[in-house]
C-alpha cells in the first residue's frame, strides 16, 4: 500500500483518466477504427501508457510499453466473437487516488487504474459491459437453441422421402440458409450502439478543482 501510495503521490503511477468526447480524434485508437463501416467511440481511458477504447463494436487497446516508449501493440476484441464476463468496480479506499474496473473478455483479463474523481463515468461503462454480456448470453442461448432444433429436425427427415436429389438439394439450401440465418444474422449482436447510448451519460471527466 505504501509503495502504491508513493508511486501515485510522485506522479509515476499510471493512473487513467476519461477522454471527452471532443478529443476523440487526438487519441491513437482513433487511427484504428473501421470508420468505414460506422465505428465510433463511445467511451474511452487514457493512461500514461496505454488507451483503452469503447466502440460500438469493439474494445480497441493501444499497448504501450512504457510510459516514454512510442511503441505501440494494437489489440482487437471484437463483441461478436468473444465475451464479457466478471465486470466489477474496486472503489477508492482513504488515502487511494484511484478506482479500478475490472473485466475479461474472451482470455483476455483487464484492472485499470482510473482516477476516483471519475467514477460516475466508470459506473456507466460498468453497467454498459454488464448489459453487453448479459445480450450476448441470450444470443449464445438462442444460436444452441438453433443448433438443437437442427439435430430435432434432422431426425424427422427421411431422404427416401424426400422426394429425388432435386428435392434433397432444396431442402438442404433451405436449411442451411436459414441456419446461418440465425447463427450469423438473427441471433448475433454485431453493433451495440444502443446499449452505450442508454448507459453512457457522464462521459465528459469533471472540471479541474
Amino acid at each position: 500500500m505504501f509503495k502504491k501510495f508513493a508511486a501515485e503521490a510522485l506522479g509515476i503511477s499510471d493512473i487513467g483518466v476519461i477522454v471527452s468526447p471532443a478529443d476523440y480524434d487526438k487519441v491513437d485508437a482513433d487511427d484504428y477504427l473501421f470508420h468505414e463501416d460506422g465505428e465510433k467511440i463511445f467511451f474511452l481511458i487514457k493512461s500514461k501508457k496505454d488507451e483503452y477504447c469503447f466502440t460500438n463494436l469493439a474494445l480497441i487497446h493501444v499497448d504501450g510499453d512504457s510510459a516514454v516508449s512510442s511503441k505501440r501493440m494494437i489489440k482487437r476484441y471484437e463483441y461478436a466473437a468473444q465475451r464479457i464476463g466478471y465486470v466489477a468496480i474496486e472503489t477508492a479506499g482513504t488515502l487511494d487516488m484511484d478506482i479500478e474496473l475490472k473485466f475479461a473478455i474472451g482470455e483476455a483479463g483487464f484492472s485499470i487504474d482510473v482516477k476516483k474523481s471519475h467514477i460516475e463515468q466508470v459506473k456507466d461503462i460498468y453497467k454498459a459491459l454488464i448489459a453487453i454480456g448479459k445480450q450476448q448470453a441470450r444470443d449464445a442461448a438462442a444460436r444452441d437453441n438453433a443448433l438443437r432444433t437442427l439435430d430435432a429436425m434432422g431426425g424427422m427427415l427421411k431422404i427416401n422421402n424426400l422426394g429425388g436429389e432435386a428435392a434433397v438439394v432444396s431442402h438442404f439450401n433451405a436449411v442451411l440458409d436459414n441456419l446461418n440465418d440465425a447463427m450469423l444474422n438473427r441471433h448475433i449482436t454485431l453493433d451495440y450502439t444502443k446499449v452505450f447510448e442508454r448507459y453512457i451519460h457522464n462521459n465528459a471527466p469533471p472540471a479541474p478543482r
